[in-house]
């Protein structure tokens, strides 16, 4: 019998990567969307595969909406998944001080009570099997905070604390808790998040937010989440997985330069990136060819 797993935000980006590279695998895959036009798009995507993938609605930010969806996902799998991936997220962008206490908690909301909430739904039932698997969805952000992602990082930090926490609590009933921290990649994500950004003409930062639209002409050049999928399909397969995954060369690179460069560096380097800075006038143009080649 296949083991089951639950993928939340399933239609797209990373969860639907995941959905279909899971159920090319022999996984019986469950993807949670928010209306009938998403399950139909998850649907399109499995048959064009040749997968079976079978979806259910659940707006994670709506606890009876989410209770009511999972206790028929426990009907669908025998009690409870084996596996859960908690992929649903969004991203605000903005200056920490332009980003207002709705969109941030929002930001927070959905990037972390929502998945804590999911994972109280589901580790009774892994609990009482003696295994189980919850895969949460961070982000190289989760390790490093750019300016202008300030709530965002805040919201996977806060993600990993509570998966570091949640997998020395549950270790003992043979559940395992991963990270996954990808890079940059094609998620459509950051389309939405710069719908979501502050106003720029009233903003102290509004000579950097010009640097956003850099940003988001190049996101729809970000490679496919492929890398992302296949990590989470070795997460769910190896005997021990790793507590945490980095996915991408800009996720391992920019976390590591962060913890080996002192403070005082790393953040000039990302102030330079997020055009905050200039760089001293010998330099400028050298600088300027790095920044633009890491975007």
């Amino acid at each position: 019998m296949s083991k089951s797993v639950v993928i939340t935000g399933a239609n797209g980006g990373i969860g639907l990567a995941t959905a279909i590279e899971l159920a090319q695998h022999d996984f019986d895959v469950i993807g949670t969307v928010r209306t009938e036009t998403s399950a139909r798009a998850v649907a399109d995507a499995a048959a064009e595969a040749g997968v079976s993938i079978r979806t259910v609605l659940c707006d994670v930010t709506n606890p009876e909406q989410t209770a009511k969806a999972f206790d028929e996902i426990a009907g669908m799998t025998g009690g409870g998944p084996w596996a859960l991936v908690n992929n649903a997220g969004l991203a605000q962008p903005g200056a920490i001080e332009d980003v207002t206490g709705d969109l941030a908690r929002r930001q927070m909301e959905v990037n972390v009570l929502a998945p804590a909430q999911l994972m109280r739904l589901v580790l009774p039932a892994m609990r009482e099997r003696g295994d189980g698997r919850i895969i949460n969805i961070s982000s190289m952000s989760g390790r490093v905070a750019l300016p202008f992602l300030g709530w965002y990082a805040a919201s996977k930090y806060a993600l990993e604390a509570v998966s570091d926490a949640a997998r020395r609590e549950v270790a003992g009933f043979g559940i395992k808790v991963v990270l996954i921290e990808p890079g940059s990649f094609g998620t459509g994500v950051w389309e939405s998040a710069f719908s979501t950004l502050p106003d720029r003409e009233s903003s102290a930062y509004k000579d950097a937010y010009a640097l956003a639209d850099q940003i988001e002409s190049k996101s729809a050049d970000f490679p496919a989440p492929t890398p992302v999928a296949k990590t989470i399909r070795r997460a769910l397969t190896a005997r021990h997985p790793r507590s945490r995954y980095l996915v991408g060369a800009d996720a391992i690179g920019s976390v590591l330069l962060d913890a080996v460069s002192p403070t005082v560096m790393s953040d000039y380097v990302m102030r330079l990136g997020a055009g905050l800075a200039k760089a001293p006038k010998p330099l400028d143009r050298i600088v300027d060819q790095v920044v633009k080649r890491a975007l």
